[in-house]
């Protein structure tokens, strides 16, 4: 006879003995637990591959509730049920009962089997689902209808929703965050999951319910572009505002120096135009309410020099300032929101500038409902132009039918049609996971109140007049502005800072940064023959250079300031020759030098 093996048993991941039958042992600690002999913050976890009995107690483990079932029925009975809606019992009891226990993933995964639903349990099962909701995040929880979407969809859906733009705080007039948008009228949306409820987001809303149409319009949507209403966005729609803070301090130096808030002195070094200085008061800050745009000083600060002291030009050692005010960054523009003067925990004078800016949708702005379908404003025309039905109602985004069946997001098609039902009853439709209304009691309500079950218009074309031939699919959908803002994505130029090494035009749109015309770039203007546009590109536009060569030794020449004379540091030749070339390839010539090769430059006369 075999001789059964023993199984191990760990306890926080430390082995602390063995048992002979580990089976009994889990049912016997776990009946313990139940039973308030043990803490219920215990789990087991038996591993039959391995013959691991896993005992955990340790802090930071993920736990969740189930309710305890028991040869086929939940332990959570109508009586018990009842107790509760009365107040008679309440969470704490329902552990201590054994009604409800906490699992951690070890125990879960290892010797449990969950039922989503009472009417799915089985005598297999051993536990059952408070309620189906909880299997998602806040995140998914948030979204209606998220289990007609497909899994893609739902992750986008998530990730924007933390973009989207609303009342992030009550009291954002009184914060001065360093960037913050707040939607003008954001409203609830029509339909709502139980969690928006029950975590208290329809105090904090983040988007409003838009009238939309599914269709094209002269091509303007194609893709994911969307058609907006222009008299709606000047209705408010969509609109927000962008807060931008300011700061800075008066530092103190070692040596007694410091900064000092006022309007620099023309005498000062680095001093600016005139014109940007205009907006300081006698105390160098800028007054509230003052129309800044790029450039614009917001706080005049001069400081003291980086060395100690400058010889002037009659010999006397004078301090000379130096210019160090705070301006508004380029391309910017807004109006002085509020100043705040207080002190730096170091005891400096501190002060905080917020510019507001009014941000009205504009071609190029992001927009997204909560079933991952993203779009970008293609075309803002006036409500005349847009189809209308036979009761006046335009809709206020149009979006293309070709972004619905590929994306499989049935979900979108669900809420609209529940908006539509939920306008006309004046009730929150509730779109919570598996639970939430279904789409007969949207198409009962809708034939009620006389539209079509399914959602469909008729309508007409805004620009003839006449009747549009097909029927169009039209409801009330929840949208929200993403802070994807076109301006401030906004980046172009002509002439700009280069980088002191390589002379080429610097990088990003904060910088001022040139476009990259990139490798790939290159290529198709070679493959297309247009060499004189690729010359300009990447030499001309770029950091083109007149260097001096030696024509006797290859070597780069120079130019001495002293004698002003032009002569070859190797072997003191004046035939010199004037060449272009790109400043980044002077650059590789004088590396290769430093690594003790001499590269020469071999000239011959043009052809």
């Amino acid at each position: 006879m075999v001789k059964k093996q023993r199984t191990a048993v760990y306890l926080n991941g430390r082995l602390i003995g063995f048992h002979e039958e580990g089976e009994k042992l889990v049912k016997e600690l776990i009946e313990k637990r139940r039973s308030g002999g043990m803490s219920p913050q215990t789990n087991f976890a038996l591993v039959g591959k391995t013959n691991e009995l896993h005992i955990n107690t340790d802090g930071g483990r993920a736990r969740r509730p189930y309710i305890i079932v028991e040869n086929g029925k939940s332990k959570f009975t109508t009586e018990i049920r009842d107790k509760l809606a009365k107040k008679e019992i309440g969470w704490n009891q329902l552990i201590k009962m054994g009604v409800v226990e906490y699992l951690d993933s070890e125990e879960e995964s290892s010797h449990s089997y969950i039922a989503s639903n009472e009417e799915h349990i089985d005598k297999e099962h051993t536990h059952l689902e408070i309620d189906p909701v909880s299997i998602a995040g806040v995140t998914v929880s948030y979204l209606p209808f998220p289990e007609y979407n497909s899994s893609p969809r739902i992750t986008m859906a998530c990730a924007m929703s933390k973009q989207s733009l609303g009342l992030y705080a009550s009291n954002f007039n009184l914060r001065m965050d360093s960037r913050a948008h707040v939607l003008y009228y954001p409203q609830q949306p029509l339909v709502q999951s139980r969690p928006y409820h029950i975590l208290n987001f329809n105090r904090r809303p983040a988007g409003q319910n838009f009238v939309v149409a599914i269709t094209s319009f002269h091509g303007y949507n194609m893709g994911d572009g969307v058609i907006f209403n222009k008299n709606a966005v000047e209705r408010a729609l969509g609109r927000s505002v962008f807060y931008k803070t300011y700061e800075t301090e008066e530092r103190r130096y070692p040596g007694g120096q410091k900064d000092k808030f006022e309007v620099p002195q023309p005498t000062v070094s680095g001093y600016r135009e005139e014109s940007v200085y205009r907006h300081l008061g006698d105390d160098g800050i800028v007054g509230p309410e003052s129309e800044v745009s790029g450039r614009d000083v917001l706080v005049g600060k001069t400081s003291p020099p980086r060395f100690l002291e400058e010889v002037s030009t009659f010999g006397i050692s004078e301090e000379k300032k130096r210019e160090n005010s705070i301006t508004l960054k380029s391309g910017e523009d807004g109006t002085v929101d509020s100043v705040l003067l207080t002190e730096s925990p170091s005891g400096n004078k501190l002060v905080k500038i917020r510019v507001r800016g009014v941000k009205i949708p504009e071609c190029g702005d992001k927009f997204a409902s909560r079933h991952g379908q993203k779009g970008v404003v293609g075309l803002i025309a006036p409500q005349e132009d847009l189809p209308f039905t036979a009761n006046g109602i335009v809709p206020d985004l149009i979006i293309n039918p070709h972004a619905i069946p590929s994306r499989m997001t049935a979900g979108h098609i669900l809420e609209m049609i529940g908006g539509k039902a939920s306008a006309m009853t004046g009730k929150i439709a509730d779109g919570t996971m598996f639970n939430g209304d279904k789409e007969e009691q949207f198409k009962k309500t809708l034939t009620e109140y006389g539209f079509e079950p399914y959602g469909k218009e008729t309508l007409y074309d805004g620009i003839t007049g006449e009747r549009i031939e097909t029927e169009i699919f039209m409801g009330v959908i929840y949208y929200q502005k993403l802070h994807h803002l076109v301006s401030n994505k906004l980046h172009v130029r002509s002439r700009g800072p280069v980088q002191l090494l390589t002379h080429q035009p610097t990088e990003g749109r904060a910088r001022e940064g040139g476009l990259r015309f990139g490798e790939m770039e290159r290529d198709c203007l070679i493959g297309y023959g247009a060499s004189m546009l690729l010359k300009e590109r990447m030499l001309e536009e770029s950091d083109k250079s007149t260097e001096l060569v030696c024509g006797k030794c290859g070597a780069l020449a120079v130019h001495d300031h002293i004698k002003n004379r032009d002569y070859c540091p190797l072997c003191d030749s004046t035939n010199l020759h004037y060449i272009e070339m790109s400043y980044a390839f002077k650059l590789l010539i004088d590396e290769i030098k430093a690594i003790g090769i001499f590269p020469k430059l071999m000239l011959k006369d043009k052809a």
